[in-house]
């Protein structure tokens, strides 16, 4: 935590010094006007501070092409001054179009300098820092949201003048002293964008599709922000209406609230730098929405209710914090601010949807369903993540299987590879999950498997096969012009591998049916083996516990269906049998077999097979 020191100092000077202003100008600002006039001012005062991220990211994206991300920080604390000077001559001449002015170049200020400092946590942490410097930039964040709100509270009853706009004085200078402090190595890089808001979401929607699943990334975190505004909202509303608590009671659980979201995020950066905490985001979201149905179903008196809400705000950090790493992760440094930029447009327009969803159903309903349709939106977000993040749905379907079988990994080293390195990955077939098994178990490594085309025409396996951009085999049972098609897949998983790419395909082509890996006179492997790029690790994998198994063709005719055996076993799991089978255990064994498939590939097609099938072939 001590390399971020500077750079969490100063985002907590700017984030409390947002507050403090806004919710002045809410409790003082507001005796400037007349009674009628007085919601209009609130809600002018929230939405000076967020309009601009809306309209003005399309700007932030586009600096760092002028500066560097260290610069615009600097130039932006610096401004901080003179928009402080604006708020205190409002407060000074009681003239609310001043005060307004100042929350409206506070949030323009904000939003072109939020990119740039949360762009700074790679350059000053690199890679292995991301997670301590998400973690610790949000908790500091909310913070600063709650210290500001609190000492705004006290400041409005303040004698005069000086009492009550010192500390936003001494925040600006802070702000600027600690932004000085902060050293960062890191070069002026950034692609060219358009300022224009359109034509920004447009191009930015587009480079992101090289980032696949980004998108649910930017749109399932803006569902935090959702949870944060609709929150905000509704307590003070629930707790009058429903609990009965005063403005001060209230205030307390809107402060554990933020106490909450801060502790998760301190807990979340922690966890997520020593485990891969992203395949846990669809189960906390599961868990946020049983939470969130609970206090709309059952009622509650305020304790009960103040650690249920404590508990969503807790989960709702250790949520926010993964997916905050896993666009710095994945994002290029040169297309980071843009990014970035790109997801508070869209962060803050899910606020304002919270804002009209809110003002929709309390207008005819009891305000506990706010409750309801936040755990339904949760329930919703968290499926549709899972089913189009592929790291998220391997890792979740690593902890499915689990349940059931006891996975022992032998030679794992062998799947490590040096810069420039990629692999190519040659399995057994020894039942129709292993490659299910396979990919859950290697969640961390990008694989790209050959599949039946039988499989893509199956509606939600296709869809799942389109994130692991696997590639189509034909059926020669189906068409002969399957034979043409064989041949151009042979140069589609040579180009793959010459590119990079990481490919697994099965030699044999399909599940065993006596126990005996058999490669016969298939030819993919002798082939792609043939013309092997220098690059290239070859590795071959052993399943041994899967064969006798009801997913295998042991005793069977055919091979077993795969989505109807799925079905059953998440039957079991939600009747609660499977925890009371023993665990069946699977050893995956790894081979480094690259110098050998070099060799045997000088052979003919059947001796390179019959080579490879006895390195593969086991016994259970």
């Amino acid at each position: 935590m001590k390399r971020f020191a500077a750079l969490f100092a100063t985002n907590f000077c700017g984030v409390m010094n947002d507050n403090v202003m806004k919710t002045l100008i809410c409790f003082v600002g507001v005796l400037w006007v007349d009674a009628e006039l007085k919601p209009l001012v609130v809600n002018a005062t929230a939405g000076a501070l967020v309009l601009p991220y809306l309209f003005f990211s399309p700007l932030a994206g586009k600096l760092p092409q002028y500066a560097t991300r260290l610069s615009i920080v600097r130039w932006a604390k610096l401004t901080e001054l003179f928009i402080v000077a604006v708020a205190v001559a409002g407060f000074a001449l009681h003239n609310i179009w001043l005060a307004l002015g100042a929350v409206l170049l506070m949030g323009f200020q904000s939003a072109l300098f939020s990119p740039a400092k949360y762009g700074l946590i790679k350059a000053i942490g690199g890679a292995e820092g991301i997670s301590e410097g998400m973690g610790g930039m949000e908790a500091v964040s909310f913070l600063g949201m709650l210290l500001g709100t609190v000492a705004a509270s006290f400041l409005a009853e303040a004698d005069g003048l000086i009492d009550m706009i010192w500390p936003m004085i001494a925040l600006a200078v802070a702000g600027v002293g600690f932004s000085y402090i902060l050293r960062v190595s890191e070069e002026r890089e950034a692609i060219d964008t358009s300022a224009n808001v359109v034509r920004f979401i447009r191009s930015t929607r587009s480079m992101l599709r090289r980032y696949r699943g980004m998108e649910a990334v930017i749109h399932t975190l803006s569902l935090f922000w959702w949870l944060s505004a609709s929150l905000q909202i509704v307590l003070i509303l629930y707790c009058d209406e429903a609990l009965g608590l005063s403005p001060w009671q209230t205030g307390i659980l809107l402060a554990a609230t933020a106490i909450g979201i801060t502790i998760g995020c301190l807990v979340g950066g922690h966890i997520d730098r020593r485990r891969f905490m992203l395949g846990s985001v669809p189960m906390l979201g599961l868990a946020m929405a049983a939470l969130l149905l609970v206090i709309f179903a059952v009622p509650m008196s305020a304790v009960p209710f103040g650690i249920a809400i404590f508990s969503v705000a807790f989960l709702g950090g250790l949520f926010k914090i993964p997916l905050d790493a896993e666009i710095q992760k994945r994002v290029s440094t040169k297309e980071l601010n843009v990014v970035l930029a790109y997801f508070n447009q869209i962060s803050f327009i899910y606020i304002f949807i919270a804002s009209a969803t809110n003002l929709l159903v309390t207008a005819f309903l009891p305000t506990r369903f706010i409750f309801l349709l936040l755990a339904i939106v949760f329930g919703i977000a968290s499926v549709v993540f899972l089913f189009n993040y592929r790291t998220a749905l391997c890792y979740f379907a690593r902890g499915f299987m689990r349940l059931h079988y006891r996975v022992e990994h032998i030679g794992r080293e062998a799947l490590e590879t040096t810069d420039g390195q990629n692999l190519l990955l040659l399995p057994t077939h020894r039942a129709v999950v292993d490659p299910l098994m396979l990919f859950a178990e290697l969640y961390d490594i990008k694989i790209q498997p050959l599949v039946d085309a039988g499989y893509f025409r199956q509606p939600l396996i296709g869809h799942v096969l389109g994130l692991f951009d696997a590639v189509q085999v034909p059926d020669l049972r189906q068409s002969r012009r399957g034979v043409e098609q064989v041949q151009a897949l042979g140069q589609i998983v040579s180009q793959s591998l010459a590119d990079g790419k990481n490919i697994l395909f099965y030699p044999s082509g399909h599940v065993t049916t006596d126990g005996r890996e058999t490669i016969g006179t298939r030819r993919q492997a002798h082939e792609t083996c043939g013309s092997l790029p220098t690059h290239t690790k070859v590795v071959g994998i052993k399943i041994v516990g899967l064969w006798g198994s009801e997913w295998s063709r042991y005793g069977k005719n055919a091979t077993p269906p795969l989505v109807p055996l799925l079905l059953k076993s998440a039957g079991l799991i939600l009747c609660g049998a499977i925890f009371f089978m023993k665990k069946r255990r699977v050893s995956i064994t790894y081979i480094d077999i690259t110098d050998r498939v070099r060799e045997w590939a000088t052979l003919d097609r059947r001796d390179f097979n019959r080579n490879l099938e006895n390195i593969l072939d086991v016994r259970d």
